[in-house]
């Protein structure tokens, strides 16, 4: 009989899945302990260890790589390849080289992400203001530390900070970097990690160290009256708000406004921009500025491009005549990232332990460790100073009786009693003993001697001010105070980002946008283009063109729309219907040549409105008998240019352009005169605007392909004799019943012909 099952309340239970071996079910488990038990030491562990910057400045990424350096003699010795570096670098921090190169090359002062770089870098390690512009691979770089890193290490083998075992116990790292200035405030740093976030702007190192000092000596002491505002390594103006400067001073939290910095050339009619805001980069502002102008927003604007070279970051923007460059910026400012905001969150580990802090909080955190730092190594001296006097003590014993020490050691007979002996001898401690056997034969005079024993004095008076020192908070004070006021004038250097205030800018008004309205087109064999309201067509539908001119295309759109224009010389010209002005029936219109500003004997042959998405192809026939079908995506550009070259094949002359937005059949005709159906279908798509295409028709050598039209559009009755179901083929003579003296009419309507 089956056993029977147990009830649920009487069931044990079961904590440890091995108790049952390999029959364990999954044990249940609130979702609160699994929380607890799993996900709070791995939050914990991102927190503390990877994300958030501890007192120092530094996270324990950086920190392990400088002091990688500083031990490899980087400091002072000769630059070394980033990969020895790298490879150096993980025995303290084994997650991978490539985390530990990214970490190198952001502070480097070639990246240029750091106001003070600890870095010295040699070769390409990109630039902050890009993310397009990446660095070399760590074995062409090289590298080694600034010479502020001076301050960094100052002192770190006098017991100033604590060390702990690395990662496998092999060696000693220190837990934090005994830095003589508040690096926190100064190095722009940022971390995510488990909900929570930390993001640092720098400051001016001179303004830091002035501030630092003026609030040791006056804690209630203004902030902002050394403290001007952050100062960014990109430069910019900061548009100083006063009340939210405060507020990030007080609470740790808030944003700042910070704008481009350009200059306008009058001689050639451009303006230059050579700083960018910190938080942006030279890509997110092309972007932008190439939007509005597609969207129409930005029509002074002629061309804008990266001219950024080994002289430093620089954006042209090339105006139409008569702009203003300074109205034209206040638009720019308001509408892209040339002016941005830098939010600031100062979440800082203190003592293990994330906290949140403004300016004076983190000060006074900073001032405390940096205070029990000196304490630590003037504790360090002193013992030193008063090991050494204990010796010099023992000396000055022996200079009573030199003879009788030698006598001792002497008539000693084993090696092992020399130390009682002389003990015993002098009446020394056995550290003072062991000092004075280990004195060399030839220093047993009463001038060493002596010379060691007058040191005594002095020793005792440094004795006696470093215990002050140790005693009297304000001497403590007074080091630091020195040692601020020492890297302000060694390393200090003048504000990047410059100061402006919010009366003295001019903001930007949005002018409200006139709504996109129904516009029909009408372009003529001879390149003249008008755009026509409805109700002035309805006034008066009659066309205008010059003697011996026509209709080549008529389309119905909105009037913002974006138009490419096809010419004879395999380049295209794009712009918007917003460029042109509404006109009339009656008039001739714009001629494209002058207004383009196409090239000499260039003329137009055909126009496309390719709409928001690009979608659909182009259909080009050549003389030789080839089509080729390319995506409208492939005239489809994140810049502004009005003029793309080598819009279609220059292999054989054009003879029509057709536009698909969906497979359909076509008809093709040759000069013999013969015409052959096929389905697009057949034709692959194109991403390439250049390519020759493929053979659709088959021609006798004295023929060739005169034009293609659409079949639905065409005269043709007998369809079947001409359709085709492979290309290329060589079609079917045309028919008379097939053929009208109004194709020629139909054609030129609908732009078949170039």
């Amino acid at each position: 009989m089956p056993k029977k099952k147990q009830p649920e309340e009487t069931r044990p239970k079961v904590n440890n899945p091995n108790v049952l071996g390999l029959h364990a079910a999954v044990v249940e488990q609130p979702i609160t302990d699994t929380l607890e038990l799993n996900y709070m030491p791995y939050a914990m562990s991102v927190i503390v260890s990877r994300a958030i910057p501890e007192i120092d400045g530094f996270k324990p990424s950086h920190r392990k790589l400088l002091y990688t350096m500083y031990k490899m003699g980087l400091l002072t010795g000769a630059r070394t390849k980033s990969a020895n570096i790298v490879g150096q670098t993980m025995r303290l921090n084994p997650h991978g080289d490539a985390a530990i190169y990214d970490t190198m090359v952001r502070l480097s002062r070639g990246y240029g992400a750091l106001l003070t770089p600890f870095v010295d870098s040699k070769g390409n390690f990109g630039k902050s203001y890009s993310r397009d512009m990446s660095c070399a691979a760590p074995r062409y770089t090289e590298a080694k530390l600034t010479a502020i890193c001076a301050e960094l290490f100052r002192d770190i083998d006098s017991d100033t900070v604590d060390f702990v075992d690395n990662y496998d116990s092999t060696m000693k790292e220190p837990t934090l970097l005994p830095t003589t200035f508040p690096n926190i405030l100064v190095s722009a740093n940022s971390g995510i990690a488990v909900g929570m976030a930390s993001q640092f702007c720098g400051f001016n190192l001179r303004e830091v160290c002035e501030t630092t000092a003026a609030y040791l000596k006056n804690p209630d002491c203004d902030l902002t009256e050394t403290l001007l505002a952050p100062d960014f390594p990109t430069g910019g103006e900061l548009i100083c708000d006063s009340a939210a400067l405060r507020e990030i001073y007080d609470t740790g939290r808030g944003s700042v406004r910070v704008r481009a910095k350009y200059r306008y050339v009058k001689e050639e009619n451009l303006i230059e921009i050579y700083e960018i805001p910190y938080s942006t980069t030279v890509e997110a502002i092309l972007d932008k500025v190439a939007e509005l102008i597609k969207a129409g927003r930005a029509k002074e604007i002629a061309d804008m491009r990266d001219e950024t070279d080994l002289s430093g970051l620089k954006l042209a923007i090339d105006l139409k005549r008569g702009t203003d460059p300074d109205k034209l910026m206040t638009k720019l400012y308001k509408l892209t990232p040339l002016e941005d905001a830098f939010a600031c969150n100062f979440n800082v580990l203190i003592a293990g332990t994330p906290k949140v802090l403004g300016v004076r909080q983190i000060l006074e955190e900073w001032t405390a460790w940096r205070t029990e730092s000196v304490r630590r190594r003037v504790y360090f001296v002193l013992k030193k100073k008063q090991d050494k006097l204990h010796l010099l003590k023992g000396l000055k014993r022996i200079l009573l009786d030199i003879d009788k020490a030698i006598r001792i050691i002497r008539e000693t007979e084993e090696e092992s009693e020399v130390i009682p002996n002389l003990m015993i001898g002098f009446g020394i401690d056995q550290i003072q003993a062991e000092y004075v056997a280990e004195i060399k034969l030839r220093n047993i005079n009463k001038e060493y001697i002596l010379k060691r024993v007058n040191e005594t004095a002095a020793l005792q008076d440094e004795i006696a001010d470093l215990e002050d020192t140790l005693n009297d908070p304000r001497r403590v004070k007074k080091i630091i105070v020195e040692e601020l006021d020492a890297v302000a004038k060694k390393y200090g250097e003048p504000r990047r980002t410059s100061i402006v205030y919010g009366h003295e800018i001019e903001v930007y008004q949005e002018e409200e946008e006139t709504e996109a309205y129904p516009v029909h087109l009408f372009l003529s064999r001879e390149g003249y283009f008008k755009k026509i309201t409805p109700q002035s067509l309805r006034m008066s539908g009659e066309q205008k063109f010059k003697e011996g001119d026509g209709l080549r295309q008529s389309f119905e759109t909105v009037s913002n729309a974006e138009i490419m224009f096809f010419t004879d010389q395999c380049q295209v010209y794009k712009t918007r219907l917003s460029e042109f002005d509404d006109t009339k029936a009656s008039v001739l219109g714009d001629y494209l040549p002058a207004k383009l500003g196409m090239d000499a004997g260039e003329n137009v042959i055909y126009a496309v409105l390719p709409g928001a998405d690009y979608a659909g192809a182009l259909l080009f026939f050549f003389e030789n008998g080839k089509a080729a079908r390319v995506d409208l995506t492939a005239y489809k550009t994140t810049s502004n240019r009005r003029k793309l070259t080598g819009a279609y094949s220059d292999k054989s002359p054009l003879k029509c352009i057709l536009r698909i937005d969906q497979d359909r059949e076509v008809a093709v005709y040759s000069t013999e005169p013969r015409c052959l159906i096929f389905h697009t279908a057949l034709l692959a798509p194109k991403t390439t605007r250049s390519t020759q295409g493929v053979a659709v028709m088959t021609l006798k050598p004295k023929y060739r392909l005169d034009t293609a039209a659409y079949l639905d559009e065409t005269p043709i009755a007998n369809q079947s004799r001409y359709r085709v179901r492979a290309v290329p083929a060589a079609g079917a003579l045309l028919r008379q019943e097939d053929t009208e003296e109004r194709q020629i009419g139909l054609l030129d309507d609908m732009g078949g012909n170039a």
